[in-house]
């Protein structure tokens, strides 16, 4: 199994072309963003293809999801990408219209046949860990895609109480926005600062359970967009709204801290077994 690399275009500026060759030249495996207006596709495709670069596309469902999540996910498949990651539904909609729309968003993943993983994020369907275990529960073919910074926030925790819920979504997570969140909020200031070294450490726990899923299912690659993103997502000085980190610098850092922690893992069942078992561990 190997590694894909994805840099997310949030935060970005500049063109299409200037966007995508700095990630080319970065070394990315290839780009996660929303999808391009119809007089920028022609282009995007280009350039996709000149700088040699896969694509995860982004869709949003709104007003009536069902029908949102349709137009987006058959539009979003014109593009041959990977994968599509889908902000779905709504935290708010009673759990039989949560089930009625992801019911649908199988058929239409089955119909389009390209895996559509829906991400866990606040105010969605997917917002805490019990609420997407009890889809799952009722949607075992359901995929998803981790961004668990999110629950830290909403559970205003480092989700210890969690663990039964977590494993069940890392069996069917397909692609890790790789972003560390906190107690009190969807993303710490660095993470390379000490004084969040015990968030770090447990995102990178559930991280590596849902590679060991991968291992153990024999899948050719795994998939992680370090996704920090900018101000006011990113922290920022007071009165002077200046970021505390360089947004590309620290998600370069988190690229290159995973593929490391990846390519030691995979490589090293001992490693694998004796750390799954900390998994319970850390506080």
């Amino acid at each position: 199994m190997h590694l894909k690399l994805f840099k997310s275009v949030w935060g970005m500026s500049g063109t299409w072309a200037s966007k995508l060759q700095q990630i080319s030249e970065a070394g990315y495996t290839g780009v996660e963003c929303g999808m391009p207006t119809e007089e920028e596709e022609e282009q995007f495709l280009s350039l996709l293809e000149e700088y040699g670069l896969e694509l995860i596309l982004q869709i949003y469902t709104q007003g009536e999801h069902r029908d949102s999540f349709e137009r987006q996910a058959e539009r979003a498949a014109t593009f041959h990408p990977l994968l599509i990651n889908s902000h779905s539904a709504k935290d708010s909609m009673p759990y039989d219209a949560q089930l009625l729309f992801f019911e649908r968003a199988l058929e239409v993943e089955k119909q389009l046949g390209i895996p559509i993983g829906h991400e866990t994020h606040r105010g969605r369907a997917t917002f805490t860990p019990w609420s997407t275990a009890r889809l799952l529960n009722d949607l075992p073919d359901l995929h998803i895609v981790a961004d668990l910074s999110h629950w830290c926030c909403v559970c205003e925790s480092m989700l210890a109480d969690q663990q039964m819920n977590i494993s069940l979504v890392a069996q069917q997570t397909i692609h890790v926005h790789g972003r560390v969140g906190y107690e009190e909020g969807p993303q710490v200031p660095d993470f390379r600062a000490p004084e969040y070294e015990y968030a770090l450490a447990r995102h990178e726990l559930w991280w590596d359970e849902i590679v060991d899923c991968h291992v153990r299912m024999q899948k050719p690659f795994f998939t992680f967009t370090p996704e920090f993103g900018p101000p006011k997502y990113m922290h920022t000085l007071p009165f002077t709204d200046q970021p505390v980190v360089d947004l590309w610098e620290i998600c370069s850092a988190m690229g290159q801290r995973f593929k490391e922690r990846f390519e030691s893992r995979v490589t090293s069942p001992t490693r694998r077994s004796s750390e799954r078992a900390q998994v319970f561990e850390v506080d």
